[in-house]
Parts: structure tokens; C-alpha cells; sequence
């Protein structure tokens, strides 16, 4: 006799049936491509052509726009089912090996589906991309030479032809990785395939260039998860009712971090742009940011009915209400996209910022003479570090507000040092260090050396992975990796233990200074934001990398030992040394080209200001290493102290069993006891105290 509880589940999803999610993705598809066509309509992006500039011919204007429509939903699509495979849907143990279950690899065929079709679309992006550049009809425009010039030498080709064949790897991938691990990895490479043609978009031509690429970096990373994620729910919806319900409470937490992060985003983006309310009201493309702001609005009205209702009603065994809603929220959710694309090809609202030649190298107007005040007051905020931070700041406090609440104490001094070294890091990044920078190689390697020694000796003393493990609650579901798991495994890798190798770490922090400086890297960081980005995310992870092996407080992969750690602390302070002494002597300019082109007004000779930073990197490299070496110290001696004190409680304990096993009856003919592995420190001191019994019997005899 079936149970009411699983009739009411067979009821449920037979009211669910109607929902074909074939279907829902075709209209998606056809939502996006109607809400796109009359967007760029109205915008006036296909009807208003700019004087002097060649007609690509009337197929391109609107088959480039489609074709993104296409991209953006496919690349969603793949990112949603491989997250889905790697962090939503159990696993199973086969040949003693954890691989993904039936509905896991079904997740990674449909991810392979979608990652084709996004490089299909990516590739007729491409030749229209092409077509429309050179102001000729696709047909034309597009010739062996042509094509391989553009995809080598202009940014836009370059960022279009790394978008393809990061989709065109994934759908090769997909079709062979079997474990929740390789998804996440294959989800991870998905996100930053489709993160190139932002460099290059509207984000990139805009007056606050550095403030408005992020931005957007951020806008595209939370949309793709956001409508990835729940694209990914309908394909997996014949999941059992309590595996689908947590994938979706699992989502729903990801969904709302998305929902939050691309709200700002936008909105900081759009008011670059967007300089009053009479080009927010009376230009096409202040009209299409108004419709794609109220199209959030009700996308998070959907997500806030769906933590209220319908996920209680899932997790109760209702399966249809979730279905239903999440397909309609997928066909809003291809509008917006839609609406994002037209607002990228429409001309931006108002007059664009009047920068002279040395604004346009740098992305904002040159500053003035270098000030304290100056340094304090003009920030450059750089919203990918400022967001990392504030989550970081704020995930370590919840973790000991956990601990706290529970009754499990947390070291002030540690939660210090974990904000302090975010603060270092905000302040490095978005204060007016990070606009001076650019123009000043002194205050640029101030940024260096804070960001690769400073701020990565703070953060390691911090401890987050140790406060993780006992804030984290372990998975209830042994078949599904929850964020404890997942950290557990990532600190156990063989990746991480080859990274924390001494030798490794060395050498990738070292390689920081001789690699950055004495090659033209240096200059290319500059002048590119992608770059500039990795260049200071470098920084900190090599630093984390070092200081982590030396004095931090998690356990790491390899624990080094403490005669070990002064030695290798000291061969990097040489390695400091010799590089700030090499380039004091120097009488060649670093990226002589770009600070040439700057012609900077004010302050000292560029080759002058090389030799003050040269001298910054000698002296930051020497203080704060005496300093380490003091903590060094301490830690040694503390380690000690408390191995001292272990070594006292055996023998306590060994004195203790022994002094027992005497009083005890002894029977005879009772083989004696064995002494136990562990009292061996115990068994020695009373060998060495039997030894000198024995050796006074013996005196009064001679």
C-alpha cells in the first residue's frame, strides 16, 4: 500500500508534467531574441547610423546582437549544469573511487551540449564582430587574413577568440571528466572563458575605465550563476524530491549573493554613464537601464517567493509549484539578457568624459603632485578587491560569531590580524596609492611590497582555514561535499602540497620581483586592466603561499620545521636585498615607453623616482623580515613549551600506570605486563631510576 506521504509526491509530480523544459528554453530563447530586436529598436542602436562610418550592410547590425543573445544563454547554461554536477548533486563511491551519479553525468553531457553551442555562437559573434569593425557585409569581410589579423592583433578579437576556445575546451571536457571535482574545475574555467570581451566592451571605453570594467566583471560572474544555476535546476528536476531540495536551498544561497552583487554592480555601472535624470528618461539607452533595473526587481520578487514558499513546499514533498515558477522566472531571466545585450551595442547616454591623451592611457585624468592628503582623499576604488574584503571580513566574523555563540572562544589577536590584512588590501587597491601607481613607480612598489609581504603576514596569522574547520558544519549528506568537505580536500590536495613545498614558494615569491621587473612584463601590466588585476592577485597569493610555510597559524600540507623556516626567511631578505640594490644601480628606466607617454608634469625624473622605489623595496624587504624573524621566534619557543609540557604528561601518566601496577596482587607463575607503547618516556626515567638504585646497592660493597 503506498504511504500518503509518496502518493502526494507521485500527485505532485504529475502536476508538474505540463512543464516541458524543452519548451521553457525555446521560449526563453525566443524572449531573449524578441526583447533584444525591440530594444535595439527603440534604442536607436540598428536605426541610427553614425556619419562617416562604413555600413556593414542591414544583416549584421541585428545578427551580432542575436548571436551574443544566443552566447550569454548558452554560457549560463553551462556554468549552471557543471556547478550543479560539482556542488549540487550527490555522488557515488564506484570502484573505490567518488565519481558523479546518473543525474551528475547527465549535468556534464548537457554542460558539453551548451559549451558547442556557445562556441558556435562565439564563432558567428566573431565574424560579425569582424564585419561590423571594418564596415563591410560579413561576406567580405570575412578572408583567411583578415580574420587571423583580427583575433591576433586587436583586443576585441583577442578577448572573442579566448571566449571561444575556452567553450570549445569545456565541451570537449565534458565529455570526459567523471568527478564532482573535475565539474568544478571545468565551472570555474566556464566563469573566466566568459569574463575576455568584458575588457574590451563598453566597460572599457568608458572614463573610469578600471572602475567600470570591475564592476561589470562582477555584474556578468553573478548573472551567469544566478540564471546558470537555475537553468541547471529545471534540466535536473527528476532528481528525488530531498536531492533537489537541497540543490535548490543550496542555490538559493548562491542566487541571493548573485542577486545582491549584480544589483550594485549595475548601479554603480549605470551611473558612470548615466550623468543626470534627463539621460536616464530621455535617451534610449537610459530607457533600456530602466527596464533592465525593473526586469531585477522582479526577478528578485521571484526569488524572494521562492525562499518563502516554494522551497518550504519542496522540502515538504511539493515538487510542482518550484517547477512552474522557476520556468517562468528562466524566460524573465532571458529577457534581461536580452535587455543587457541591445544596452551594450546602444551609444551610452550623454557626452563621454573628455580625456586628453596621457587620460586615455591611464583611465582617469592625470593627478596632481603627489600629497598626503592627495594619497588619503583621491581613492581609485577597485570593486573586485573591495568586494573580495568585505566578504572576507565578513564570512571570518560570522565564523566567530559562531564559535562565540556556541561557547568556543577565538584569539582577538587573530581576528585583528585577518581584518587588518584585508584592510592593507583595500586601502593598497582603492585608496589614492592605487591612482599614483600608475604614475609613480615609488608609490607602485609601495603597493608590491604591501600586498606580497605586508598584508600576506597578517592574513596567515589569522588562521581562517582552522576557524573554517570549527565554524563549518560537516555535510549531512556523506555523498555530497559541503563547504567543509570541499576546503578539507582542497587543503589535502597534491596541488597544495607541491605549492606549500618550501623550495616552490621560494621561488614563486622571488619570482615576483625578477620576473615582474626585468622583463617587459612590467609595462604590459600597466597598460592592461586584466593584467593589472592578476598582477596584484599574484602578489598576494605568492605572499600567502610563503608566509603561510613560515609563521602561519593553520597546519599546512607540509609542515615545515622551525630550524628550517629561519634559513628560507633569510634566503628570500638576500634575494630582497640584491634586487633593491641591482635596481638602485640601474640606469635604465622600466617601462620607459609608458612613463614617456605620460609625460608627467610635476615631481622628479622617472629614472629619480625608480631609484626611491628601489630603495623602498630594500627597506620593506628588510624591517618587516626582522620582525618575522621575531615572531619566528616566539613561535619556536612557545612550540617548545608546549611540547614540553606533552612530554611531562606522559611521564605523569607513565609514573601514574606504573605506581599502580605495583600496588596491584601479583599472582604467581602470571606473565608480567607489557609496557605500553605510549609510556615509553615513563619506562625510561624508571630504568634510569632502577639504574642508580642498583648502582647504590652497590657502593657500601666496595
Amino acid at each position: 500500500m503506498t504511504s500518503p506521504p509518496a502518493q502526494a509526491e507521485r500527485t505532485d509530480q504529475r502536476s508538474a508534467a505540463p512543464v516541458h523544459v524543452p519548451t521553457v528554453l525555446v521560449a526563453a530563447l525566443l524572449a531573449g531574441f524578441a526583447v533584444a530586436v525591440a530594444a535595439l529598436w527603440t534604442g536607436g542602436a540598428v536605426t541610427q547610423q553614425i556619419p562617416g562610418l562604413p555600413d556593414p550592410g542591414p544583416i549584421t547590425p541585428w545578427a551580432l546582437p542575436l548571436s551574443t543573445v544566443l552566447g550569454q544563454l548558452a554560457a549560463a547554461a553551462t556554468v549552471g549544469c557543471l556547478a550543479a554536477a560539482a556542488f549540487g548533486i550527490p555522488t557515488q563511491l564506484t570502484d573505490n573511487r567518488r565519481r558523479v551519479s546518473p543525474h551528475g553525468y547527465r549535468m556534464l553531457r548537457l554542460a558539453s551540449i551548451s559549451a558547442l553551442v556557445w562556441t558556435i555562437s562565439t564563432a558567428v559573434e566573431l565574424c560579425f564582430t569582424l564585419s561590423d569593425v571594418l564596415g563591410q557585409p560579413v561576406t567580405q569581410a570575412i578572408t583567411k587574413l583578415s580574420l587571423l589579423s583580427f583575433v591576433t592583433t586587436y583586443e576585441l578579437g583577442q578577448a572573442l577568440a579566448l571566449m571561444l576556445l575556452g567553450a570549445l575546451v569545456i565541451a570537449v571536457a565534458g565529455r570526459i571528466v567523471l568527478s564532482a571535482t573535475g565539474a568544478a574545475v571545468l565551472a570555474i574555467l566556464a566563469l573566466a572563458a566568459a569574463m575576455p570581451p568584458v575588457f574590451s566592451g563598453h566597460a572599457a571605453s568608458a572614463g573610469n575605465h578600471q572602475m567600470a570594467v570591475s564592476t561589470m566583471l562582477l555584474h556578468v560572474g553573478g548573472v551567469l550563476i544566478w540564471a546558470g544555476g537555475l537553468i541547471a535546476l529545471l534540466l535536473c528536476r527528476r532528481l528525488a524530491t530531498p536531492a533537489l531540495s537541497t540543490a535548490a536551498h543550496r542555490y538559493s544561497t548562491a542566487a541571493l549573493a548573485s542577486f545582491v552583487i549584480v544589483g550594485l554592480s549595475g548601479v554603480v555601472n549605470a551611473t558612470l554613464r548615466v550623468q543626470s535624470w534627463g539621460e536616464l528618461l530621455g535617451t534610449g539607452y537610459g530607457r533600456i537601464v530602466l527596464l533592465k533595473f525593473a526586469a531585477l526587481v522582479v526577478l528578485g520578487g521571484f526569488g524572494w517567493w521562492h525562499r518563502r514558499r516554494t522551497l518550504p513546499a519542496l522540502a515538504a514533498g511539493a515538487r510542482g509549484a518550484f517547477v512552474r515558477l522557476a520556468a517562468v522566472e528562466v524566460v524573465v531571466f532571458a529577457a534581461t539578457i536580452g535587455l543587457a545585450t541591445a544596452l551594450a551595442r546602444t551609444p551610452p547616454a550623454g557626452t563621454p568624459e573628455d580625456l586628453d591623451r596621457t587620460g586615455a592611457l591611464l583611465g582617469f585624468p592625470m593627478p596632481g603632485p603627489l600629497t598626503a592628503k592627495a594619497l588619503v582623499v583621491d581613492w581609485l576604488p577597485e570593486p573586485l578587491f573591495m568586494t573580495a574584503a568585505l566578504v572576507a571580513i565578513g564570512l571570518y566574523l560570522a565564523g566567530v560569531w559562531r564559535l562565540r555563540r556556541r561557547g568556543d572562544s577565538w584569539p582577538v589577536v587573530r581576528t585583528a590580524c585577518w581584518v587588518g590584512g584585508w584592510l592593507v588590501v583595500l586601502i593598497v587597491t582603492s585608496s589614492g596609492l592605487a591612482r599614483y601607481g600608475y604614475v609613480l613607480f615609488s608609490v607602485h612598489m609601495v603597493q608590491h611590497m604591501s600586498m606580497a609581504m605586508l598584508a600576506p603576514a597578517m592574513l596567515v596569522l589569522g588562521g581562517p582555514t582552522t576557524l573554517a574547520l570549527r565554524a563549518l558544519r560537516p555535510s549531512k549528506n556523506k555523498d555530497l561535499r559541503g563547504p567543509r568537505e570541499w576546503l578539507l580536500w582542497a587543503t589535502n590536495t597534491p596541488l597544495a602540497k607541491l605549492l606549500t613545498n618550501p623550495l616552490v614558494a621560494l621561488t614563486i615569491y622571488v619570482a615576483s620581483f625578477y620576473g615582474m621587473y626585468f622583463t617587459g612584463l612590467y609595462e604590459q601590466m600597466l597598460r592592461t586592466h586584466a593584467l593589472h588585476l592578476l598582477m596584484f592577485t599574484h602578489f598576494l597569493v605568492a605572499g600567502y603561499l610563503f608566509f603561510w610555510i613560515l609563521i602561519g597559524v593553520d597546519p599546512a600540507p607540509r609542515p615545515l620545521p622551525y630550524p628550517v623556516r629561519i634559513p628560507l626567511l633569510f634566503v628570500s631578505m638576500i634575494f630582497h636585498a640584491f634586487f633593491g640594490l641591482a635596481l638602485m644601480q640601474s640606469t635604465s628606466l622600466l617601462a620607459a615607453d609608458w612613463y614617456q607617454a605620460l609625460a608627467r608634469p610635476w615631481g622628479v625624473p622617472a629614472l629619480v623616482d625608480q631609484q626611491t622605489g628601489a630603495g623602498i623595496a630594500w627597506a620593506f624587504g628588510e624591517v618587516p623580515s626582522l620582525v618575522i624573524v621575531l615572531a619566528l621566534l616566539y613561535q619556536w619557543i612557545r612550540s617548545d613549551e608546549r611540547e614540553q609540557r606533552r612530554f611531562d604528561r606522559a611521564a605523569d601518566r607513565a609514573d601514574a600506570r606504573a605506581a599502580a601496577r605495583a600496588a596491584a596482587p601479583h599472582v604467581d607463575g602470571a606473565p608480567e605486563p607489557e609496557i605500553d607503547e605510549d609510556d615509553a618516556l615513563g619506562a625510561y626515567n624508571r630504568r634510569l631510576a632502577a639504574l642508580a638504585e642498583a648502582d647504590a646497592r652497590m657502593r657500601p660493597r666496595r
